[in-house]
């Protein structure tokens, strides 16, 4: 390919365009960190069972749909003619070399969920685009809102446990850990977690509701999902004793905040939930 710089990931070296114009992503957040650099993706792999999170909507008009993340529909591909793909370490495996037949294809991300960052993710699809500029102040920002919540807090955010669970039929009752990226954004405000959610994971699923105290905290946001079933979970949930035993529930500090956006690792997102946190830690607050 001519007119081409190469690029390093995972596997390998890859030349891509100077300036591609029908790129594919095959991540749900590589789809909004694109969008956020300013590059609208011709198409992208997305689970269908799931609407586009309300913060992505307004943003999407015109993009393809080329399947499930999981399952991308290769024919299609083929079909929208992408000049470059950008990819999870997840299709590895299985896709990469069919889908690196039909475009340049970069493999963006750790393939160890708990060594993986949000803001890694983001920098090297800055590289892969050439916007490393867009990202730095991106990145900037960030660690200036991360700030201003720090100051507003003041010394409440040593003195408050903060717990982040959800619920849906499938996965049981879970929680979050240190290593989600939400567990990250907590960290790096400085919040303290119940003893339950400290550690080198993303989530724990499957707990049972004899342990729902590994749920409680001094405030605990619960992700809700917009599907029937996640509603009628969480409906369920509700109703135990236990759960009318925690201190968040009895303090009326259960926060239900969008699971799509908290349990997403990509700009948009992470943003949104700093407005989480400002509107219920710092706005009106009861701690």
């Amino acid at each position: 390919m001519q007119n081409c710089r190469k690029v390093q990931h995972l596997m390998g070296k890859t030349c891509i365009p100077l300036r591609p114009q029908r790129v594919i992503t095959i991540w749900s957040s590589f789809l909004a960190d694109t969008l956020a650099l300013g590059i609208k993706p011709i198409a992208t792999g997305y689970d269908s069972s799931e609407p586009f999170p309300e913060y992505l909507r307004d943003k999407v008009d015109g993009v393809d749909l080329i399947g499930s993340v999981n399952e991308p529909n290769l024919e299609k591909i083929l079909l929208l003619k992408p000049d470059l793909i950008l990819a999870d370490p997840y299709i590895l495996n299985v896709y990469y070399k069919q889908i690196s037949t039909i475009a340049p294809t970069v493999i963006i991300g750790h393939p160890d969920l708990l060594t993986r960052r949000w803001e890694q993710d983001l920098v090297d699809l800055g590289k892969v685009l050439n916007k490393e500029e867009a990202v730095n102040q991106l990145i900037k920002e960030y660690w200036q809102r991360i700030e201003k919540l720090k100051q507003a807090l003041g010394s409440r955010r040593h003195q408050m446990q903060i717990s982040v669970a959800s619920t849906k039929v499938l996965s049981g009752i879970w929680s979050y850990g240190e290593k989600s990226p939400v567990g990250r954004i907590l960290n790096d405000i400085g919040l303290e977690r119940p003893s339950s959610q400290r550690g080198n994971f993303f989530y724990i699923e499957n707990i049972s509701e004899e342990r729902l105290s590994d749920i409680d905290g001094d405030v605990l946001f619960f992700l809700s999902w917009g599907s029937k079933s996640a509603k009628e979970s969480l409906e369920k949930l509700q109703q135990k004793p236990l759960w009318r035993q925690l201190k968040a529930v009895q303090r009326n500090q259960v926060y239900f905040v969008d699971g799509l956006r908290w349990h997403e690792g990509d700009i948009f997102a992470i943003n949104t939930i700093i407005d989480d946190l400002f509107r219920y830690l710092i706005d009106r607050p009861r701690f």
